[in-house]
């Protein structure tokens, strides 16, 4: 779709691309120097709401760039979408009503690719990641288009694909009781439920689509089935997304993936001599998102970055991220 707008200009930035004909991700400045300051911003956004709304969904993800806008708090209510409370393994600290630090955990650790609360019956139709502190050094932030690696997945391993899409996934992760910021997904039950009474623990499990086992240790095990694979959004153009947290969970020490009938992943010798060409190591399991187009976008105070759930971010610990329904 062709960029008309008097109220930004058009920008670049590091790493962006064209699939399917679109820009990724669209980047948008002030248009005049002088209309870089937050009551602009936010005016502009107000003014254009529909027209902003639409460009989110033709180009997957919109960056803000250029503005002023110190805290998550001055951005939170302009465009009255519904709030989402968070959910999940990750431990992250409460900022402001729907907005959260990105990860507590250790920054050597790599976060995988994923769909924001992917597992979860109700699951965020907007992200917005938001730069409050720059990064003394990198600061890149990876993000692939979900579609892009549906699309890949069917022309390399279609029968695998379609195999586990039939069947659906079951997911299993295990959570202490208090969180433990020493792992990337190290968030306790009590803090993920808001509670430390085991039956209402259960109770709000239940409700999210999630059953629970508690183990000797005071832990809980979480299993989550059946669970698809990819997923069409309505009015996301038909497009089919991969939706789902295999990478992130199969062959961990306190979690597991695996069909819903409870056997193994689909293993081909086609899928297996994939994966020893893309990794030494591989040892026959599947690097599901090796060589796939990715983007970096480079961390500035500041940086406003809304997607919708077409992506698949890797943020790094250093964002505020809120949720949208």
């Amino acid at each position: 779709m062709e960029f008309s707008s008097k109220a930004f200009k058009e920008g670049k930035c590091q790493g962006q691309k064209v699939v399917h004909g679109e820009i990724m991700p669209l980047v948008l400045q002030p248009p005049e120097p002088n209309k870089g300051d937050l009551e602009s911003l936010l005016f502009a956004l107000k003014e254009n709401k529909d027209w902003f709304e639409q460009m989110i969904i033709n180009n997957s993800a919109v960056l803000l760039r250029g503005y002023n806008v110190e805290k998550a708090e001055d951005f939170l209510e302009i465009f009255g979408w519904e709030d989402i409370h968070y959910v999940g393994p990750a431990p992250r600290t409460h900022v402001y009503k729907r907005v959260w630090t990105a990860n507590e955990g250790p920054l050597s650790e790599f976060i995988y690719y994923h769909h924001e609360m992917v597992l979860i019956k109700e699951c965020p139709k907007r992200v917005i990641l938001f730069c409050e502190i720059p990064p003394p050094e990198g600061g890149e932030t990876p993000f692939v288009p979900s579609f892009r690696v549906t699309e890949r997945m069917l022309e390399e391993f279609p029968e695998a694909v379609e195999e586990i899409e039939e069947k659906g996934l079951k997911y299993t992760f295990t959570a202490l009781s208090k969180n433990d910021t020493s792992s990337m997904r190290g968030r306790g039950w009590e803090d993920t439920f808001g509670t430390s009474d085991r039956a209402e623990a259960e109770r709000r499990a239940n409700a999210l689509g999630m059953d629970l086992e508690w183990l000797p240790n005071g832990a809980a095990q979480a299993t989550l089935s059946p669970r698809s694979l990819t997923k069409v959004f309505d009015g996301r153009k038909g497009r089919r997304m991969w939706f789902n947290t295999v990478v992130g969970m199969h062959g961990k020490e306190h979690s597991s993936a695996m069909m819903a009938d409870g056997t193994e992943l689909p293993e081909s010798r086609d899928v297996k001599k994939s994966s020893k060409k893309r990794a030494s190591n591989s040892s026959g399991k599947r690097e599901m998102f090796s060589s796939l187009i990715t983007w970096l976008c480079f961390m500035e105070e500041g940086l406003l970055f809304l997607l919708e759930e077409s992506w698949l971010p890797q943020p790094s610990s250093l964002f505020r991220l809120w949720l949208y329904q």
